[in-house]
């Protein structure tokens, strides 16, 4: 143990830690619990962070026109009112034509994310059909989502512009209609089923080689189930007013179809058999209106060609052909046609014949059509113009056998058969008055004139004549002569004749009183007619036994004995 030196000059001291016991250093056999808290710490991250990870959810990118309404981070993304994520960033797309909207869902979304997902910012909105987003007025604009499971995953999305009318999970089913134009249909529009409405147009669009509009409806569940393979859709816009020679017809579904347009339609009753459940891809034609609608429709159309001679004032494109009142086809085309060769007009009128209309018995693949018309000719087939209606003073086409028109022929015009025509009632009409009027003309209404001219000259100068005159004289003498007569009988022999009457009427009353019941002449006479009728009996009783007994006229009664 070494000393402690006092100082430089003094004896050193003593060491104060002489004697005590050495120290023994061990090494450390554990670790410390102070290194516990940064690993909890660094544990508790990594969980929370792995966490975050796993239960972040997914980021979409959505593609708009405009970000009116739209802020990042407070416009929320929601479903049913839920919100399920939040606009991150908005930025302008690189071509400048729109913007992109970024969001941030929640954990669980992605099985929703599909290509058929789709996107529109829910804004309040004033449309023809209603009114929509008015809850935003207060809480904003937010980005609605329409979820669906079925289809490729997607990230990416094209937002719409217009909000749907209809969600995939509302119950109902999408049908497709077709028609060349849109008319006045719109989105939002009704489709009505026998005046109530069932359904809505749901969007449109105009087909790749611009033929026609594709209309999309939606109809509600159940009454989807009345859409079948034959169920007819027809244009209720507006209202439906037509002149034809039927008549004046209107017809609307209700009054906001009139304002905003609408859809209506209908399955036929028919004799054949019920159409099927349509296809997902199936298309249904839209037909302008209601008549349209329930006409049937045939593939097979003949053509053929009627001159007339008369006028056709009141016959339009469209007019119904009929066979006995029934609508067999319509009229095409009407021209007014000059002859070089006579000069004479003439009027072709092109119709149009749906001979499946006609129902055959038996095999119809077996009937000759050219054939047959031929013979329906023959027997006295024509085509006639008729008055549909006196109000509008439309004509229609009537077809008819007329076995008193002269014999004729189906002819040949171009690609047509001529049809032969009669001429119409009225036509007909005047053509008779113009023969009673050629007649009348014909009569000599000159000669008979003259004739009763020289009749009257002649019975004036008879009138006028002194015999005449001589002859009236006369006559009135003679007429002198006869009224003296009778009044000279009335004196002489008017007495004479009364008590002639007033005799003849005692006589038969005497007569009356002698032949009355209870007068003996009526008993004398009743007892003579009584023996007369007993001795008839005997003479007719003395006939039969002589026819009997001829031999009594010899031997007497009892001679046979």
């Amino acid at each position: 143990m070494s000393e402690i030196e006092n100082g430089p000059s003094g004896p050193p001291l003593p060491d104060p830690l002489e004697g005590a016991p050495a120290a023994i250093v061990k090494g450390r056999s554990g670790v410390s619990l102070v290194w516990l808290i940064p690993i909890v710490a660094l544990l508790i991250g990594g969980w929370l962070a792995v966490k975050t990870f796993t239960e972040r959810g997914p980021t979409v990118k959505i593609e708009f026109g405009t970000a009116s309404g739209l802020e990042a981070g407070k416009t929320k993304v929601k479903f049913k009112d839920v919100d399920i994520g939040q606009v991150t960033s908005i930025d302008v797309s690189a071509d400048l034509k729109s913007v992109i909207v970024t969001a941030e869902l929640k954990h669980g979304s992605e099985q929703f994310l599909t290509e058929k997902t789709r996107f529109w910012v829910e804004r309040p909105r004033v449309t023809a059909s209603g009114v929509s987003g008015l809850e935003t007025l207060l809480s904003g604009s937010f980005i609605a989502i329409d979820p669906v499971r079925n289809g490729k995953e997607a990230r990416r999305f094209k937002g719409l512009e217009e909000p749907p009318l209809f969600t995939t999970s509302e119950p109902g089913t999408r049908f497709t209609l077709r028609s060349p134009t849109l008319a006045s249909l719109n989105i939002g529009a009704p489709v009505y089923y026998r005046q109530i409405q069932v359904g809505q147009v749901a969007g449109f669009s105009l087909d790749e080689d611009g033929e026609a509009v594709s209309i999309d409806v939606f109809v509600f569940a159940p009454h989807d189930r009345l859409v079948s393979t034959s169920t007819r859709f027809w244009n209720a816009s507006g209202i439906d007013f037509s002149m034809s020679a039927a008549g004046v017809k209107v017809d609307t579904e209700s009054l906001m179809s009139v304002l905003i347009g609408g859809v209506a339609f209908d399955t036929p009753d028919t004799i054949d058999a019920p159409g099927e459940s349509p296809a997902s891809d199936h298309v249904f034609p839209l037909y302008a209106n209601r008549d349209n609608a329930h006409e049937k429709i045939y593939l097979h159309k003949e053509r053929y060609l009627l001159f007339f001679d008369g006028s056709v004032r009141g016959l339009s494109v469209g007019a119904p052909v009929m066979l006995r009142g029934i609508t067999i086809g319509k009229v095409l085309d009407i021209q007014l046609q000059l002859s070089v060769e006579d000069l004479q007009f003439h009027i072709p009128v092109l119709i149009e014949v749906e001979p499946e209309r006609i129902a055959v018995r038996g095999d119809r693949g077996a009937l000759d059509e050219t054939g047959m018309i031929r013979r329906l000719v023959a027997k006295g087939l024509r085509a006639q113009l008729k008055t549909g209606s006196l109000i509008t003073g439309q004509l229609y086409i009537e077809l008819d056998f007329y076995p008193d028109t002269p014999p004729s022929v189906l002819a040949k015009e171009g690609d047509y058969d001529v049809l032969p025509t009669t001429p119409g009632s009225l036509e007909a009409l005047t053509n008779k008055v113009s023969a009673i009027l050629d007649r009348l003309e014909a009569f000599p209404f000159d000669r008979i004139g003259k004739d009763l001219t020289d009749t009257l000259a002649g019975a004036s100068e008879i009138v006028n004549s002194s015999a005449l005159k001589q002859g009236i004289v006369e006559l009135e003498g003679s007429l002198a002569e006869i009224r003296a007569l009778a009044e000279q009988l009335n004196t002489d022999i008017a007495p004479d004749l009364a008590e002639t009457l007033r005799q003849t009427t005692a006589t038969l009353q005497g007569v009356r009183r002698m032949i009355e019941e209870g007068s003996p002449i009526s008993v004398e006479l009743r007892r003579s007619l009584n023996e007369i009728s007993g001795a008839a009996r005997s003479l007719k009783t003395l006939t039969d036994y002589l026819e009997r007994h001829p031999e009594a006229l010899l031997r007497g009664k009892g001679g046979g004995r």
